[in-house]
């Protein structure tokens, strides 16, 4: 059976915990605590770089969320979640792209102001701007849709929903994005989304280890 090592409130780890559920594969979900076991020697035999996602399939291990999206899709490809019309592949691949080199990055500076770090004025400045960038690409990537694939729910929808739902807590309103907004809730009735929705409760005990995570990160 295959292993996550993970943790729930880890948006990176959703995406792939999401996957997993969508695809039907069983698997042992393994906590790991962020509040220092992801720096202890026996996690860094796991992963030496020493975070989590980390999915185990009979001893081979594979980290990075975007890695493993690709490998559940090669070793389980059925039900698809990547399509195989080159521009609904491109669609997918943009989609995950801007994700997790703009929108995720952008929410660093928000994330440490919000739990209470100094941060400088530019840098959440320029991290604004760069959200409300990348919800307009967004938007118009959609282009009135039900997910990024077209009428079928990809790879896609797993990346940028696990991201762009999080820009409301930064004080971005969604219904200037009507498109995005209608998608969410389309999201939303998933079970696999709600199976993986963080609780309030969570993410309050989690603000110390996000904060002391933070405090690493230059």
């Amino acid at each position: 059976m295959l292993k996550l090592y993970g943790n729930r409130i880890s948006v990176n780890v959703r995406r792939v915990w999401i996957a997993l559920l969508e695809k039907q594969i069983p698997f042992e979900f393994v906590t790991v605590q962020l509040d220092g076991d992801q720096l202890t020697p026996e996690f860094s035999e796991v992963n030496r770089l020493q975070r989590v996602p980390v999915l185990e399939d009979e001893g081979f291990r594979v980290v990075e969320s975007i890695a493993i999206l690709d490998y559940l899709e090669a070793t389980h490809p059925e039900p698809a979640l990547m399509p195989t019309d080159a521009k609904a592949i491109a669609m997918v691949r943009m989609a995950e792209i801007v994700g997790i080199t703009e929108l995720q990055p952008a929410f660093v500076p928000l994330t440490r102001q919000l739990v209470g770090l100094e941060e400088s004025g530019d840098r959440i400045e320029i991290a604004r701007q760069q959200v409300t960038k990348s919800l307009q690409f967004y938007e118009h990537l959609l282009g009135g849709r039900s997910y990024f694939g077209g009428a079928t729910f990809t790879l896609a929808d797993i990346v940028a929903g696990t991201l762009i739902p999080s820009a409301t807590m930064f004080g971005f309103d969604l219904a200037a994005y009507p498109g995005l907004a209608a998608w969410v809730e389309r999201l939303n009735q998933r079970d696999s989304w709600q199976q993986t929705t963080p609780q309030a409760a969570e993410i309050q005990v989690a603000i110390p280890n996000i904060k002391r995570i933070l405090e690493r990160r230059l």
